[in-house]
């Protein structure tokens, strides 16, 4: 498919806009980063306590943020975010520098959203329990044992209805009890004794993460490393496939990539977690093949002609690759975004990452890794021909 036939842009004649473009971005990012004391790291990589929570109505965000700092805990994150169905979601980031905490941590915020939710004295949050504490409230209620329904069936029913519960639309938030009277197994008399037995709770603890500061230090230098070695890795092999200038320009490109990515991350302040350090080396890796594609074109046109200007020849060898970048960049940009927009908070990070990065990764194959090569050869001529006149 050829959407671009003969096309004749003068993609290196405007280095020095884009070049200037790249500086700019990149300097943004690094003054981003400096005045706000580095990238925003997740709890994978700082450690601390993240609690995922989902509530019937909007959390009070003033409310929670008050009870936990005043029993002194620190409290990095509290974001809401929308998911699909008008849920109302928060993660709640603590920020703990020391082991003990992290599971009082945890308890305190558990405790802090039962005293801001209040529920039934006496009764079992149900949307809170587990299938084992719902099996027991039903066992506990005289008119379920006089029905006849065996222990193992009552047990059955309890699983049965958590992960109704738990299952989607309702993620863990049953907001009536006649919700669940078409779960399979499920009776009206097991119904009804729920209601004696059980409330349903404003809100439920959807995930808990608790990741200690040593182990979040021991997971940023295994990053650190991945992406270093995966750089080191495509420096040897360009420099073997092609040319040592080829390998350098190469890899200037991904790294301008991956700090204007990043500095993106600062600008939107945005976290840094395992998932986007996952998406930052898929991010090299595309980059790489897309500068690689181009540099072959340039080296085959190179051998084929000799009188063009090297300036023209590799003008000529972007416009023949043209087609083939704008498909794979922009059917990759749709796939990405649509991860975006719809795959949920989860992998937010991640595909923010790869809808800046597949941006920034076909922009530098041709405006950042092709003037590094021209400007490169051009002064390996020069020096050539100085030499030559010389004698």
């Amino acid at each position: 498919m050829e959407i671009f036939q003969n096309t004749n842009f003068d993609f290196l004649g405007r280095r020095r806009y884009f070049i200037a473009l790249s500086l700019v971005l990149m300097v943004v990012g690094a003054v981003s980063l400096i005045l706000k004391g580095g990238p925003k790291l997740g709890i994978d990589f700082k450690g601390g306590t993240l609690v995922y929570a989902k509530f019937k109505e909007s959390p009070k965000l003033d409310d929670i943020r008050s009870a936990l700092t005043s029993q002194g805990l620190s409290v990095a994150t509290l974001q809401p975010f929308e998911e699909a169905g008008g849920s109302h979601e928060l993660k709640i980031d603590l920020d703990l520098s020391e082991e003990a905490a992290l599971t009082s941590g945890k308890e305190v915020i558990t405790r802090t959203l039962h005293t801001l939710y209040p529920g039934q004295e006496g009764k079992l949050d149900f949307n809170n329990a587990s299938p084992e504490a719902v099996a027991d409230r039903l066992k506990s209620n005289g008119k379920l044992a006089g029905s006849g329904l065996s222990s193992e069936e009552i047990e059955k029913s309890a699983t049965a209805l958590v992960a109704f519960r738990d299952a989607p639309p309702r993620s863990g938030l049953l907001k009536e009890f006649s919700e669940a009277a078409s779960v399979p197994g499920v009776n009206p008399d097991i119904i009804s004794a729920l209601q004696e037995e059980a409330y349903l709770g404003d809100f439920t603890i959807r995930g808990i993460e608790v990741v200690g500061p040593k182990v979040g230090a021991d997971l940023q230098w295994q990053a650190l490393k991945a992406t270093l070695f995966a750089l080191g890795a495509m420096l040897l092999y360009i420099a073997f496939r092609f040319e040592s200038v080829y390998g350098v320009a190469a890899v200037i490109a991904v790294f301008h990539d991956v700090f204007v990515t990043v500095g993106f991350f600062s600008l939107f302040d945005r976290e840094i977690e395992l998932t986007v350090i996952a998406a930052l080396l898929t991010l090299v890796g595309y980059s790489m093949n897309d500068t690689i594609v181009i540099f072959d074109r340039m080296r085959e046109n190179l051998k084929l002609t000799r009188r063009t200007s090297l300036e023209a020849l590799m003008n000529q060898s972007l416009n023949q690759t043209l087609a083939r970048s704008v498909l794979t960049s922009g059917l990759t940009f749709i796939a990405v975004l649509c991860l975006f927009l719809f795959g949920g908070e989860v992998l937010r990070g991640f595909s923010f990452a790869l809808v800046v990065g597949v941006v920034v990764g076909s922009y530098s194959s041709i405006f950042v890794a092709s003037p590094i090569v021209l400007w490169w050869r051009s002064a390996a001529y020069a020096r050539v021909a100085k030499g030559r006149a010389a004698r």
